[in-house]
């Protein structure tokens, strides 16, 4: 059993490479399992694997094309409606994962997606940037128990009456708390349909015959573990700029106390960044500009959409890349041992005499040298840095038990 755990985190605002170095590490780790320790389904985490082979991870772990298998912690919201889709979609490039949940795992429903889409559409153009698939829905239900819905109760006999519960009783309580009088018609017309619940039972039966219950006390036992952070450190619900924050703590403290169940004891985490910051969806952005000069951004995973509208552009900030990481490394570690580093990627879309900014100062930078001196300005080593978007485009610059 291991006592050491690594962990990837996004350092600001997410899509800085979490599932590429994920997948890199995973490629190195034998019988690795990938912890997802935050957030649910949307997370977007791609991953092109050495064939070319392309996939964006929305709940299956990042290092599954690398052989390692799935754990869903406490603190991790599943969608059993669209991980069938995921795994079929994988399933189709040859991928099986092993997955595991722990029991705690809370569960969104097609309720809670109706929920969501309803008061993001009735904020107008005050939207939070919700990806509308149910995520802080699910997570204000189950703050009351007589809603809760974890992977556990999925074997309940009585799931129908609960979901129709949650329906009949759950939904109008807080359809008036939001303020909301009258729903959408499309979205009227899916709550009132009984095909709705009915066929999300569907769902949770074939959720249950790929997903195996496994406590996070037990982790160890399935692997060497790698967690795998979702969205960023500037979204995190305690230190993000409220109300344009996920509903979920989204660097060290959820694996820290994962890992005091798990008997973890050390813990090497790698603070991902891009050479430049992007956003997606509402919310302050230091530094925004329509185009970045000497950049050429190449992202065919975050496009337009109806949700988070257009990607977010802006130089690295230095100072707001050193806070966000400083504040993270503040936690009470309860006698856990933890390393950090930091991984800059998107390196072979960067140009000469690029810019990052510090201080609000403009500091320009040369591609091949740009990632050690962005760790250093961060006050971190390097441990990696990306110029493409396979594994073998990572390179690992030192080993973290030495950093």
């Amino acid at each position: 059993m291991s006592t050491r755990a690594q962990a990837v985190i996004g350092a600001l605002y997410g899509d800085e490479g979490k599932g590429l170095m994920v997948d890199r590490l995973a490629a190195a780790t034998p019988e690795a399992v990938v912890v997802r320790s935050n957030g649910g389904a949307q997370a977007g985490h791609t991953v092109v694997d050495p064939a070319g082979l392309r996939h964006v991870f929305h709940h299956i772990g990042s290092g599954s094309f690398a052989g390692a298998a799935t754990h869903f912690s406490r603190f991790f919201v599943a969608h059993p409606m669209l991980l069938l889709d995921e795994l079929a979609a994988l399933g189709e490039l040859g991928v099986r994962p092993q997955i595991s949940s722990d029991p705690r795992a809370p569960v969104t429903t097609p309720l809670d997606v109706i929920l969501n889409q309803a008061l993001e559409l009735a904020r107008g153009t005050a939207r939070h940037g919700s990806c509308g698939l149910g995520f802080g829905e699910t997570i204000e239900r189950n703050l009351h128990p007589e809603f809760a819905l974890s992977t556990k109760d999925l074997f309940r006999l009585d799931l129908h009456a609960r979901l129709v519960s949650i329906r009949d009783a759950w939904v109008p309580v807080r359809l008036a708390a939001l303020g909301i009088t009258a729903l959408p018609a499309e979205l009227a017309a899916a709550l009132a349909d009984d095909i709705t619940i009915a066929r999300f039972e569907a769902d949770c039966a074939a959720y249950l015959e790929r997903v195996t219950l496994w406590p996070d006390r037990r982790l160890c036992e399935r692997g060497t573990v790698i967690f795998e952070a979702a969205q960023g450190l500037a979204l995190d619900q305690d230190r993000g700029a409220f109300p344009h924050v996920t509903r979920s703590n989204t660097g060290l403290a959820n694996m820290l106390a994962i890992s005091a169940e798990a008997g973890i004891s050390e813990l090497d985490a790698t603070y991902a960044t891009r050479c430049y910051t992007t956003r997606h969806g509402a919310g302050p952005l230091k530094g925004e500009v329509p185009a970045l000069p000497g950049i050429h951004v190449i992202d065919p995973t975050n496009a337009p959409n109806e949700w988070q509208g257009t990607l977010r552009l802006a130089p690295l900030d230095l100072g707001t890349l050193r806070n966000a990481i400083a504040h993270d490394l503040t936690l009470d570690r309860g006698g856990i041992m933890v390393r950090a580093g930091l991984a800059v990627t998107c390196l072979d879309q960067a140009e000469d005499d690029f810019a990052v900014t510090d201080d609000g100062a403009a500091i320009r930078l040369d591609p091949a040298h740009a990632a050690s001196r962005i760790a250093d300005l961060a006050g971190l080593p390097l441990w990696a840095e990306s110029w493409g978007p396979r594994r073998g485009d990572v390179r690992l610059c030192t080993d973290a038990a030495a950093a």
